[in-house]
């Protein structure tokens, strides 16, 4: 395979899963109008309907997520005030990740303790890459680049790992619970049932472009090392 298209696949394959979800959800994101509740209305609705009155619906800018410590459903500005597909459909979706918690969804619990986990080693790596250089210079042992590479590795490398154990939550939040969810509750114009598929097939999909992009920062740590 000639290395040109070799470089183009992998170019693909790392950026192709982030440009697509960005693509849909911004497809979707209008008209602004499209609903006559907002995405925040909604995941309050669909959690007071579901016996979840204690979780609470939020304004983030940290990306549309659910806190399971914190028992709060986040939106972005777009989603917390928007009317729009994407807004309705994103909505639903956490509010898929709230009956997870609430139904105690092994996958979740899973991923919960991965994330606690790997902040941890994140700040263990973080802790060796300052230190590290100063070691090299004092004792100057050529061994201080392989420690280096392995704090960078495991910094970067139980994101990856965080994303991937992510994958099944993600779907059965989007597949098995939000679009029943919308569909049971007649929330979605008629119309807009298979462009909502494709949207929760997106928020699914978030975590195998941040895994990609992941990976391409461990490639960029070995490429700085190996200079």
């Amino acid at each position: 395979m000639p290395v040109l298209v070799l470089l183009i696949l992998i170019i693909a394959a790392i950026f192709g899963p982030g440009l697509w979800v960005r693509r849909v959800l911004a497809k979707y994101s209008s008209p602004q109008d499209r609903y006559s509740g907002s995405g925040a209305e909604l995941a309050r609705h669909l959690l007071d309907k579901y016996g979840l009155h204690d979780i609470t619906v939020e304004e983030t800018t940290q990306g549309d997520h659910y806190d399971p410590e914190k028992k709060a459903v986040r939106l972005s500005p777009d989603k917390f005030t928007g009317h729009s597909l994407t807004a309705i459909t994103v909505a639903a979706h956490e509010v898929g990740h709230a009956l997870q918690d609430n139904e105690g969804y092994p996958p979740l619990r899973v991923r919960s303790h991965l994330v606690n986990a790997s902040r941890k080693v994140e700040r263990l790596g973080a802790a060796i890459l300052l230190i590290s250089p100063f070691i090299g210079l004092l004792t100057r042992v050529p061994a201080m680049g392989l420690l280096m590479f392995a704090a960078g590795f495991i910094t970067l490398g139980s994101t990856v790992l965080v994303h991937l154990v992510t994958l099944p939550t993600e779907f059965d939040a989007s597949f098995n619970r939000a679009l029943p969810m919308l569909e049971q509750n007649n929330v979605l114009i008629q119309s807009d049932k298979r462009h909502a598929r494709r949207l929760l097939q997106a928020a699914a999909m978030t975590y195998v472009a941040a895994s990609m992009m992941s990976l391409l920062n461990i490639a960029r740590w070995w490429a700085i090392l190996r200079r």
